[in-house]
């Protein structure tokens, strides 16, 4: 087995949180300082993503897909992602790719523990690259979990439709 694969295996944990659950808490600043909760994401779908990293190759690919989707995705669903960087991370990334959503901040990690995709080892940590799709009430109605970037937005866009 390379490397490659054990330091997956080492980072792994699976998700906990499964369709038909409800939704934890959000209570997190996005790159504008607005603070987004469950309620605003009420009566209507909502997609959630959660990614390791601002501004690195994965993670900005993934987000640019959503972009290059956004119209799609925002007459079906509200478009949030969460990692654990700094609202200031955020709104340096979302300039620089000209993401028109919402980047919730999570340096203290609670949100990615509640949701169940807190990886890494010690004090290194990083959100998995996890997406959840919630109906109009809150509850989880799919998890993409692992995500493959590649086709991961359009995956998403079936689903909304399903809603």
């Amino acid at each position: 087995m390379a490397i490659r694969d054990h330091v997956r295996r080492l980072f792994r944990q699976d998700t906990v949180l499964a369709a038909g659950d409800l939704a934890p808490e959000l209570g997190l600043p996005d790159q504008g300082g607005k603070v987004w909760n469950l309620a605003d994401l009420r009566d209507r779908p909502a997609v959630i993503y959660f990614y390791p990293k601002d501004d690195t190759p994965g993670c900005t690919k993934e987000a640019c897909s959503f972009r290059d989707h956004y119209g799609k995705l925002q007459g079906k669903a509200t478009l949030l992602g969460i990692s654990m960087d700094s609202e200031q991370s955020h709104r340096n990334f979302a300039e620089k790719h000209g993401l028109p959503f919402p980047l919730l901040a999570d340096p203290t990690r609670e949100v990615t523990h509640a949701w169940g995709v807190e990886t890494g080892i010690g004090p290194l940590k990083v959100a998995r690259r996890v997406t959840f799709v919630l109906d109009r009430r809150g509850r989880i109605a799919h998890v993409f979990d692992p995500v493959k970037v590649a086709g991961h937005t359009e995956e998403v866009l079936r689903v909304l439709e399903t809603l």
